[in-house]
């Protein structure tokens, strides 16, 4: 696990000439990618969300593309269309910006949610169906998702399907004052985004993904995880808990934590640190709930202080 921890440090010092300490947000963005997992940043504006997205492609040699979502925006302005071709009699497919490595979905929540569910098909099972016709995704493709949680006039918020399909939800948040005079003295001249180098290659991040999942976990630990997600379920504050997939998403979130700090095998605690970003997003608050001031993070607090932690 050392070959993916020292990736990981590479990964993060390159990004970090881009996004200035910010190491949290960053190691919560690898295990995603390292997990095969696709992440929703949910912050203000200007506080580096789309720079975060442009950087990791620009670290690993990835594809990048990049969607701004608006009203007017159709289905197959993402996934793509087929145009009659006059020459040969026939209609050849038009691939979409999706058919990437990283693609960044610009304020997602700003296009209708007949857009937004062209996404579901492709970050589920990594294929893109029109006309009748599966086409495969890159093998490494990670949708990376912004949305402002501030200004809601004129947005769509995610159905609870989409929600789901979405391995971590996370914030980057303010920086300090030492940090943002940092940032201030850094673009003085231009922005770091444009000399940035890539650390690593497509290959290596498969070669990383697999290796995550050799991480071992014992069955105490899964029985864990599992208690954590059914006590979302039955938490009286709660309307709708985590699926399964939210289980799935811990798993892996603690198995690729583990190997980026070096660790042979998953511990509790690993758990505990990722369960918010992970489940988080994933379980719905009763409305009479939201309005004394409960959110799915007090939820996941409680959760996790009530469950038994294995020995």
């Amino acid at each position: 696990m050392s070959t993916i921890q020292n990736g990981f440090n590479a990964f993060a010092e390159n990004i970090e000439k881009v996004i200035v300490g910010k190491r949290d947000a960053i190691e919560l963005a690898s295990i995603a990618l390292l997990s095969r997992g696709h992440l929703l940043i949910e912050d203000a504006p200007g506080l580096g969300k789309t720079m975060l997205a442009r950087s990791m492609a620009g670290s690993l040699a990835l594809q990048y593309k990049r969607v701004q979502f608006t009203p007017d925006l159709l289905p197959s302005d993402i996934t793509g269309v087929s145009i009659y071709n006059q020459k040969s009699g026939e209609f050849e497919f038009r691939p979409g910006p999706v058919f990437t490595n990283i693609l960044l979905a610009d304020e997602i929540n700003r296009t209708t949610p007949r857009t937004q569910s062209s996404l579901l098909e492709c970050m589920e099972e990594s294929q893109v169906t029109t006309d009748g016709t599966s086409r495969r995704l890159p093998r490494v493709f990670m949708v990376i998702a912004t949305q402002n949680p501030i200004e809601l006039q004129g947005t769509y918020p995610l159905p609870e399907a989409q929600l789901d399909r979405f391995f971590m939800r996370i914030k980057i948040g303010y920086p300090s004052i030492d940090q943002e005079v940092s940032i201030l003295e850094m673009q003085t001249k231009e922005h770091p985004i444009y000399s940035l180098a890539p650390v690593s290659t497509e290959e290596q991040v498969i070669a990383m993904q697999e290796a995550v999942k050799d991480v071992h976990i014992e069955r105490p630990v899964k029985h864990y995880i599992a208690s954590i997600v059914e006590a979302t379920r039955k938490h009286p504050h709660v309307m709708l808990g985590a699926s399964p997939r939210g289980s799935l998403g811990l798993m892996r979130a603690s198995q690729a934590m583990a190997a980026l700090r070096g660790m042979e095998y998953v511990e509790p605690s690993l758990i505990k640190q990722v369960a918010k970003p992970v489940l988080a997003h994933r379980i719905m608050v009763k409305p009479q709930s939201r309005l004394g001031g409960i959110t799915s993070e007090k939820v996941l607090d409680d959760v996790l202080e009530s469950v038994p932690v294995p020995v």
